[in-house]
């Protein structure tokens, strides 16, 4: 190998280095900071009841979590379960994720921070983390979510 050739090998070694170590700081989902509490409800979206998330880009709220959840069908196989406490004002009850008349977008009531349902991602307002997403699996028939 020639000079050049080895100079190459080291400054894409030394991108790969320094890449990797701002991917580990990235915020860890355990410092989330709204808590953690297990959870492991199933919900039935051919029940007539939950009509609402019997077509793709549906929603409802539900009881669990600790302010609540909102199921979003994603896709006919997809659901997300996003936990409504808000990841700015964790602490705070009121402070709840709603979904917007455009069903895509998510606010905070209080300090108008805003998710996107389909993922809980950050779009606008002062907080830094998403909403807290539980896990989901869906046979045809059952949807279970818990963490």
């Amino acid at each position: 190998m020639d000079f050049k050739n080895i100079v190459l090998i080291g400054v894409m070694l030394l991108m790969i280095l320094f890449g990797c170590k701002k991917k580990t700081k990235a915020k860890n989902i355990t410092e989330h900071p709204v808590p953690y509490v297990p959870i492991d409800i199933t919900v039935y979206p051919n029940d007539p009841l939950n009509f609402k998330i019997q077509a793709i880009g549906g929603w409802v709220y539900i009881n669990g979590g600790i302010n609540g959840i909102i199921i979003y069908r994603k896709s006919q196989q997809e659901f997300v379960a996003l936990e409504r406490t808000s990841s700015y004002l964790p602490n705070n009850p009121s402070a709840r994720a709603i979904v917007m008349p455009d069903n895509f977008t998510c606010r905070d009531t209080i300090s108008d921070s805003r998710w996107q349902i389909f993922d809980g991602g950050v779009t606008q307002g002062p907080t830094q983390w998403g909403l807290r997403v539980y896990g989901t699996n869906y046979d045809g028939n059952s949807l279970r979510i818990r963490n």
